[in-house]
């Protein structure tokens, strides 16, 4: 990274993981440096500055809808304004479903929140990484094909723009929303496309990007957190031995701080090791 100050943001970042992203990047970057901890609603967002301690690189809040369209992009116009450009980007910002939520009802809002958000931000802030600059996308492990009918895997696979990526999260939104998902090859959590999209999204942005970026020891990932103890997930599965949301941030901070690996370019990555995409090949290497 360069030798100005930094400057880091995390989308979602008013509560449990991303709170955590928020404080550990105050706490391990510069009193010079600036951290935007973001959310959509203004009130949470300056309760979540003011719970975080002390020290460290100074944190401010910025409201951040990824669900509207243009606020991702309006808000990088106003950090390339102040700053010039941006060093560490997570993208953590993410709807909650629950297991008694209907799918078609909750779909629409999902995957604006979710998938488009998340393209949104690739788009607004890659442009601004600076040398040595992270973009990284809170996934999951379930953002592979192993959870997808291999019938549905061209879809994502073959994807090679951002673009592409929408387009078959729109036509998986919108199968899941008239009822017509039910009868195919979809898979009924519908955190699975959903996330399967993401890490999609950021394999396709990294093939038009990785050249330029490896040269200038930028990394653009996808990043599972692993399962952990939060009152979402307890409604789920049983969480009470995973880690709180501060020690799941741990191995995220470090990829966002620690040298770059080019086996990491443009690839799931959880503590440190890149998860296979497909079950039928491995590209992790």
């Amino acid at each position: 990274m360069t030798g100005a100050p930094r400057i880091a943001l995390i989308t979602g970042a008013t509560q449990g993981l991303g709170l955590a992203l928020a404080e550990g990047l105050a706490q391990r970057l510069a009193p010079d440096d600036t951290v935007y901890l973001t959310g959509r609603d203004l009130d949470r967002v300056n309760h979540a500055v003011e719970s975080l301690p002390g020290g460290g690189a100074r944190v401010r809040g910025e409201l951040l809808d990824v669900a509207d369209p243009h606020a991702a992009g309006r808000l990088a116009g106003r950090l390339a304004a102040r700053h010039g450009g941006v060093d560490v980007v997570f993208g953590n910002a993410v709807m909650r479903v629950g297991p008694d939520d209907d799918p078609r009802e909750i779909v629409t809002e999902y995957a604006e929140v979710n998938n488009f958000g998340t393209t949104r931000l690739l788009r607004a802030f890659a442009p601004l990484l600076r040398d040595g600059g992270r973009l990284v996308v809170v996934a999951s492990s379930l953002g592979t094909l192993h959870y997808l009918a291999p019938i549905l895997h061209d879809r994502f696979d073959g994807a090679t723009s951002l673009d592409e990526v929408d387009a078959q999260v729109a036509a998986w939104r919108d199968a899941v929303a008239d009822g017509s998902a039910r009868g195919g090859p979809w898979p009924g959590f519908v955190n699975i496309p959903s996330k399967i999209g993401q890490v999609a999204a950021v394999r396709a942005f990294a093939r038009e990007r990785r050249g330029h970026d490896l040269a200038h020891g930028v990394l653009v990932a996808a990043v599972c957190p692993g399962m952990m103890n939060t009152p979402t997930s307890a409604e789920w599965w049983d969480v009470r031995g995973a880690p709180g949301p501060a020690e799941a941030a741990v191995p995220l901070l470090d990829l966002a701080l620690g040298p770059v690996d080019p086996l990491h370019y443009g690839r799931l990555v959880r503590n440190g090791k890149v998860l296979p995409w497909s079950p039928y090949r491995d590209d992790s290497a």
